[in-house]
This record gives structure tokens, sequence and C-alpha cells, in this order.
């Protein structure tokens, strides 16, 4: 599920893949629903791509966000009236050994603003059938270079 769920730069929310198509791909906008394309020029990243730093190792965002629903009961955090020290503060109850040199507080208030997000929109499985999606994506990549072969 998380895998499907994307960011694009330069543009506000959270969107839903949708399909492919020839150089673009078509997502939802998880807000308002609306379907657009997404160029190759535009930067998407899936949230499934995406790890917070940690002195050994990186965590995956799947696993952030299972600990701040865990820690709220599934509930949005209220983070937007916090000074930088104590939005920090905050993450760190989520993620105690977070890098605080290679985590920067704009990264903490975007993961918190992906998290309410995805709430919001009904998405409280956050790493249910991953490999299945894994799965899934291999096989689409595949069928597409097979494609592209003929």
């Amino acid at each position: 599920m998380i895998k499907k769920i994307l960011s694009i730069s330069g543009r506000p929310g959270l969107y839903r893949l949708v399909s492919q198509g020839k150089n673009m791909l078509i997502v939802e906008s998880m807000q308002t629903g609306k379907r657009t394309p997404a160029y190759a020029h535009d930067k998407v990243v899936s949230l499934g791509d995406i790890a917070i730093y940690t002195p050994e190792t990186d965590v995956p965002l799947t696993d952030v966000f299972e600990s701040i629903k865990e820690k709220t009961g599934g509930k949005e955090v209220e983070y937007k009236n916090l000074n930088d020290a104590e939005l920090r503060e905050l993450f760190a109850e989520y993620l105690p050994d977070f890098d605080r040199d290679r985590v920067y507080t704009n990264d903490i208030r975007k993961v918190f603003s992906w998290y309410n997000q995805l709430i919001a929109a009904g998405v409280t499985e956050f790493k249910e059938n991953e490999i299945a999606e894994d799965q899934a994506a291999e096989a689409a990549e595949a069928a597409d270079a097979a494609q592209v072969k003929n």
C-alpha cells in the first residue's frame, strides 16, 4: 500500500499511483481525489522508498509510521505549533535514535505531515502486504521490460 503512495516535488500533499502511461504516471490526490499526470521531469518519490537516518542504519519510513501509530493510538500528531526543539523532542519519542545531525527539522515536519495525511485518508496499515506488493511490482517491471523488447 505505502509503495503506491507518492510525494511529488512542487505539488502539495500525497498522491496514490493509479496507473502508468507512456512517459508518465497517472496519480490521484489523496486530499481531493483529482487525477492528474506526473511526467518524467517531475521528481516523484514513493513513501516506501524513504528511510530515516540513525547512527547504525536507516529505518524505513513504514517503521516510523508504525511507531507513531502505536504511540498515538492511530490519531493524528499535533505538531504545527511546536518550535524546532519541541518538534525534535516529539520525534525522539517515536524514533529515539534518529541521527540528530542528518535529520533536519523540515524532514521531521514532512514525516508528521505525511502521517497525518495518510490517517486523514483512511490509510492505517503501513506494512501489511509489503511482500506481495514487492512481488507484484517486480512482475509489472518484468512485463514492461518484455513489452519494450517486442
